[in-house]
């Protein structure tokens, strides 16, 4: 369906958890509480939202944490999601720490492609970015990325490392950048830059300014040139750098801003329907869901089937109803260049990534 400014919002990214095996500074720093299982939707649940999702025009669907793979059924819900009338793509984000482990049977769940996040590759960064010594399990995967029947994209935060400590850990002449590109040169992957957004712990850091970072490429890379190939369905403008396997994106929310070709809304893995990152405006679909239940026998737990099933007539009209008015009410761009006006006061981990 179509906002109020008449774009096209086709795409929908599903946080299934906001829990995660890395600690990322910016993210998920150690001490962050994860939530009760019953606060998180059932796959079921998040079903019978992706079934509305679908009949309001979303064609696309990001599965997003926390970190995906922790969540034990999400193969389940990739092949799931996958079987909707409607839904044409469905691609995952994930850390990549437990993606070896799971690489089969999400492609074998119909996985169409996979995000890998990885900001640095000095293992000395790579720790002190995430809590953990995990770099080679990241890259175990990247290694196979030719042989695999579905396109890798590697998603790095532009930090400023500067405002990590430990200068002495972000590659040679302070070039932090130069060795994720040249993974285009070696693997037939994407390297796509994402400018670090203003958003929970997010705030403490610095961000790259792409402007910059682009120049710098150039520099460093004379024949660069744009890539006008399409490479999916978000906002990252793309180049080439001759000879290479893949390509480098560069997602420049702060400094590119893109809010006019806005295509998307977000569900929380507690249910809640973000129609802006920058803002908490936006549905409680949990509460559509949940309507007028209590848990049985005090356990604590929803559980399924609850009054309806996921494909319900008055369970979708109620779900339709609600994204729809959201939808409608999407604001017209956010405001991360005003921080002072955002209004969204949740970390990432709990908005999903």
């Amino acid at each position: 369906m179509k906002d109020s400014f008449g774009r096209n919002i086709d795409y929908m990214r599903i946080s299934i958890t906001d829990r995660c095996n890395l600690r990322c500074r910016y993210c998920m720093p150690n001490g962050v509480e994860s939530l009760a299982r019953s606060e998180i939707l059932s796959l079921e649940e998040i079903e019978a939202i992706a079934i509305c999702a679908a009949s309001l025009g979303i064609s696309r669907i990001k599965v997003t944490g926390g970190e995906p793979l922790v969540r034990r059924d999400c193969c389940q819900l990739v092949k799931l999601l996958k079987s909707i009338p409607g839904i044409e793509k469905v691609t995952i984000t994930t850390n990549g720490v437990l993606l070896d482990r799971y690489l089969e049977p999400l492609i074998e769940a119909g996985i169409d492609g996979i995000n890998i996040s990885l900001d640095t590759l000095d293992p000395c960064m790579y720790e002190r970015i995430t809590g953990f010594d995990r770099l080679a399990a990241v890259m175990k995967t990247i290694e196979r990325s030719a042989d695999l029947p579905v396109r890798i994209k590697i998603n790095a935060v532009s930090i400023d490392f500067s405002s990590m400590g430990g200068e002495d850990c972000h590659g040679p002449e302070g070039i932090w950048w130069k060795e994720l590109v040249e993974l285009t040169s070696r693997y037939p992957v994407d390297v796509r830059f994402i400018e670090m957004m203003p958003i929970g712990y997010g705030r403490q850091f610095k961000t790259i300014n792409h402007k910059d970072l682009l120049e710098e490429m150039h520099r460093e890379y004379p024949g660069l040139t744009e890539d006008d190939t399409e490479h999916g369905y978000g906002p990252a403008v793309y180049y080439r750098i001759p000879g290479a396997l893949g390509s480098v994106g560069l997602i420049s929310a702060i400094h590119g801003k893109f809010c006019d070709a806005c295509n998307r809304v977000r569900l929380t893995s507690q249910g809640f329907l973000k129609t802006c990152l920058c803002y908490e405006d936006g549905v409680d679909l949990r509460a559509v869901l949940r309507e007028g239940l209590r848990t049985p026998e005090g356990d604590g737990h929803y559980h399924w089937p609850l009054r309806e099933c996921p494909g319900d007539e008055k369970l979708q009209a109620r779900l339709a109803a609600a994204m729809e008015k959201a939808i409608t009410e999407k604001p017209a761009a956010h405001c991360f260049e005003r921080p002072g006006m955002i209004t969204e006061s949740h970390n990432m981990i709990a908005i999903g990534g």
